[in-house]
């Protein structure tokens, strides 16, 4: 993701990976050139969104039904449909195809890159849950590499992934697996009854598309729990920006802290959460808090996090049909689905429990 981004009204977002308060910041202390940079993007933001708008209205498919489970049968499940494109440093999407699916390397290393964590995201959601690509069933994965020029952000804007090159300085990438995953599994909520893109509904789809960003790049190092860092986004800081990640899930909060960037602010408790305006309410600030409890289950548990507890995610998910759900409600459909995977008042279930109890929120 990138900068902020937000589509036609709250319901189908252009979901990018830096927040706004971030841009904000940059505007406010950054030299002349930070500052007209970040002002630039909140620009082309309204824009995408008017784009966004303009798609609706003209009929893009719609999200799956609430209440359906977007999940093709495991023997029905086929190869991902990869379709790479280069944008030449240019506005418009796709841009130009670069390489498609069973295609050998392009010698693009950022297309190639963009292909191969495409397919294994794929695989995280086709191979462990059961989902035939991002709406359930077999939908091409459309990306643009090469975005814009210097471009300091990636997106899903409702069809298809698009990522910057980073202007080398703040941001260096924006082709890492946590954050493809993010923006991938943007689209799997969007297909899966969606969750309204603000206040606790909206910060809940931030989590999630975090949870399984994180769960991507924990399967492809073949990591369990206690070896994974747990960072969203690792590595695309630029070299003079004191900081890991974008966010932290194991200590949100501790992400960076940089003169340029400030502080990250995400909380981790309840008691700290952020009541604002900006950030359609805080959505990226505010899923430190159900981060942190996805994060404490899977310590708790041990093991392969995108396993049983990155099942219960997914099958809460499914079942949830809500798309104005508080943490509360999604805490509660989380115990629902562990309880169906693990029967009531097992290991998992009061594990489950006391990690929501420790961010602040009683199930």
């Amino acid at each position: 993701m990138s900068l902020f981004c937000c589509g036609h009204g709250a319901h189908h977002p252009i979901t990018c990976i830096v927040p706004p308060y971030m841009l904000r910041v940059l505007a406010l202390r950054g030299d002349p050139r930070t500052a007209e940079m970040a002002r630039t993007l909140l620009k082309q933001t309204e824009r995408l969104r008017d784009e966004r708008a303009e798609l609706m209205e003209a009929g893009l498919p719609p999200a799956q039904p609430l209440g359906t489970t977007a999940v093709a049968p495991v023997q029905d499940l086929c190869c991902p449909d990869r379709r790479i494109h280069d944008g030449q440093h240019k506005a418009a999407l796709p841009g130009k195809l670069v390489r498609s699916e069973g295609d050998g390397p392009t010698g693009i290393p950022d297309a190639d890159t963009a292909y191969e964590a495409a397919g294994q995201v794929f695989s995280l959601f086709a191979e462990e849950y059961g989902r035939n690509s991002l709406d359930g069933q077999g939908m091409p994965l459309v990306a643009t590499v090469h975005h814009r020029r210097d471009y300091n952000n990636s997106f899903w804007n409702g069809t298809q992934m698009a990522y910057g090159t980073g202007d080398g300085k703040i941001f260096r990438t924006f082709l890492e697996l946590s954050v493809i995953g993010h923006e991938m599994a943007h689209g799997v909520i969007q297909h899966s009854g969606g969750l309204i893109y603000e206040n606790q509904s909206g910060a809940l789809n931030e989590s999630i598309a975090d949870v399984f960003g994180s769960l991507s790049l924990q399967r492809a190092l073949g990591q369990e729990v206690h070896q994974a860092d747990w960072l969203v986004g690792r590595g695309i800081l630029g070299p003079g920006i004191n900081g890991a990640a974008l966010r932290s899930m194991k200590a949100p909060g501790t992400a960076y802290s940089d003169d340029l960037l400030g502080q990250d602010p995400q909380p981790w408790h309840m008691d700290h959460f952020v009541t604002t305006t900006d950030d359609n309410g805080g959505v990226h600030i505010n899923s430190g808090i159900p981060n942190h409890a996805f994060y404490l289950f899977c310590a708790y548990l041990g093991g392969r996090a995108w396993e049983l507890p990155g099942r219960v995610w997914y099958r809460a998910l499914q079942t949830l049909n809500n798309p104005m759900a508080s943490f509360a409600d999604w805490a509660d459909q989380t115990m629902d689905a562990a309880i169906e995977l693990t029967g009531r008042g097992s290991y998992e279930t009061i594990m489950l429990r006391r990690a929501w109890k420790l961010v602040g929120i009683a199930i």
